[in-house]
């Protein structure tokens, strides 16, 4: 459909957004700040490396040769290109077209068979029903427009009794001058993405509304509080 013209713009500024024009709305604004900051993100250092590679190690355990495997958000790919040598097939998204032109760099000079990566937004389906034996989504979920819808088509890309494993920052945990006062400023100029404000007993409720059962909580910082949480969910068999 043609854009509108400028009179019919101007003669109807009360009509709303359809909510498909609302979603790529918002997945447009999301790869503009990703792509803004893709090189710098590409970057900077993991801030607390043994937690890092306690959640690696952890998820390595959970994924086996036999599965199919798709992450959401996965940034420039440094997590996929370390898990993907335990699946069958990873496919590694995100909304940023500028995070995956990255990510295939690191993979065109460090191959991996079983990985490729793909430009695709958490809020929109991804994958075909029951396409997935897990579904990754490490440092996601906060950043999402619609959590329960989210939660809802990653859920609905799993086969029965498959895993949704996930890490988020639950920003409601956080200190009160980071919510209210840091990260609003920083949002306002720019610096900071859209950001969802739940804590994990939240977080664990909308994962539960999917009537996906919860395996494990567990935190895997080193470093003062961890306010990120990393839950274990499986779909019902």
């Amino acid at each position: 459909m043609p854009n509108p013209s400028l009179h019919e713009t101007c003669a109807s500024p009360l009509r709303s957004l359809s909510p498909a024009d609302e979603l790529k709305g918002s997945a447009a604004r999301k790869a503009r700040f990703w792509d803004r900051i893709a090189v710098k993100y590409a970057a900077d250092p993991i801030a607390d490396m043994a937690g890092y590679e306690t959640t690696l190690r952890r998820v390595q355990a959970l994924l086996s040769s036999e599965q199919d495997v798709l992450e959401l958000g996965c940034g420039t790919g440094t997590t996929a290109l370390r898990l993907a040598p335990c699946t069958r097939r990873l496919l590694a998204t995100d909304v940023s077209a500028g995070m995956i032109a990255i990510a295939r760099e690191k993979l065109a000079a460090e191959p991996v068979p079983q990985l490729s990566f793909a430009v695709a937004d958490a809020d929109a389906p991804v994958a075909g029903q029951g396409e997935y034996d897990a579904v990754l989504a490490f440092n996601l979920l906060h950043l999402v427009t619609d959590l329960d819808r989210a939660l809802e088509l990653a859920m609905q890309a799993l086969r029965p009794g498959g895993l949704l494993i996930s890490k988020t920052a639950c920003i409601a945990e956080m200190n009160p001058l980071i919510r209210y006062v840091a990260l609003p400023v920083m949002q306002a100029i720019g610096k900071a993405p859209h950001a969802l404000r739940f804590d994990a007993d939240a977080l664990r409720s909308a994962i539960a509304r999917q009537g996906m059962d919860i395996v494990s909580v567990e935190r895997h910082g080193t470093r003062g509080k961890d306010f990120r949480v990393f839950i274990v969910a499986r779909k019902p068999a």
